[in-house]
């Protein structure tokens, strides 16, 4: 993969780790189960994310960017 694509993948990355901060998904979870009478719950996880992932992202694909540049 050609490293100036890489850069910018990195740096985009970067960016949304720091927008969002975490990622947030649902689950199903059965809460009652007895004969043809079935219920679930919906519950929301997140799984948070560091502003250190997103710096290390951003300062990689920024390294990344100016070497693809320097060895042009």
């Amino acid at each position: 993969m050609n490293t100036k694509l890489l850069g910018i993948v990195l740096i985009i990355l970067g960016v949304v780790a720091f927008a969002y901060q975490g990622i947030t998904y649902t689950t199903q979870e059965k809460v009652l189960d007895i004969g043809p009478l079935k219920a679930t719950v919906e519950k929301e996880k997140t799984i948070p994310l560091p502003p250190l992932v997103g710096g290390a992202a951003l300062i990689g694909g920024i390294v990344l960017l100016l070497m693809g540049t320097r060895n042009s």
